[in-house]
């Protein structure tokens, strides 16, 4: 049962007097480098404490523009550093979509990025590399985090206290359907 020890696990953390802590830091460091989105965290939360599903969205969205002006100087500054970086995780490719984005979309991309599953990570390192004005990228940082951890929490907040008993019982079925679903969407998209 590993899925459920797992679920268990989260949802006990999601409700952990801590838990704004550990979601500001991991917000701050996905939007720089750390490969676990911020809205799995947000998610739990929200449903372990839906009374504070705008808290956490406000939270979730000030710390990952915060954690994107890093990424921001990181691609100003230190592209020749993460480079290698990203080749290595497989990222490279994803980082030329970036800065095509940028090419054709600008501020806009951003924003999309913000409220898309897509990487953050790879935005605001590539607006700083392209150097894209700095308040305009937070500006739009801001929009798209809000954007999608508003909806992320408020439709857990709603939807997930009705949904737990449901998901709970699921939980391993749903584990490995996302786990193989992943893998798949992985090799299509490799190719």
């Amino acid at each position: 049962m590993l899925f459920k020890g797992l679920y268990n696990k989260t949802m006990q953390l999601a409700g952990h007097p801590h838990a704004e802590r550990y979601l500001a830091g991991v917000s701050i460091i996905e939007s720089i480098f750390f490969p676990i989105p911020t809205a799995l965290m947000v998610a739990p939360m929200a449903v372990a404490r839906p009374n504070r599903a705008v808290h956490i969205a406000v939270i979730a969205t000030l710390t990952s523009a915060f954690g994107g002006i890093f990424g921001y100087l990181l691609g100003m500054y230190g592209i020749e550093l993460v480079e290698p970086v990203l080749h290595s995780a497989g990222y490279w490719d994803k980082y030329l979509t970036a800065q095509a984005w940028f090419g054709r979309w600008g501020f806009w991309a951003v924003v999309i990025a913000g409220f898309t599953p897509i990487p953050f990570k790879l935005f605001t390192i590539s607006a700083g590399a392209l150097h894209m004005a700095l308040l305009p990228f937070i500006g739009a940082a801001l929009v798209g985090r809000s954007a999608h951890f508003f909806l992320v929490s408020l439709l857990m907040a709603w939807a997930g206290p009705k949904m737990e008993p449901v998901v709970r019982k699921y939980i391993e079925w749903l584990g490995w359907a996302t786990l193989v679903l992943g893998v798949v969407l992985y090799l299509i998209f490799r190719q």
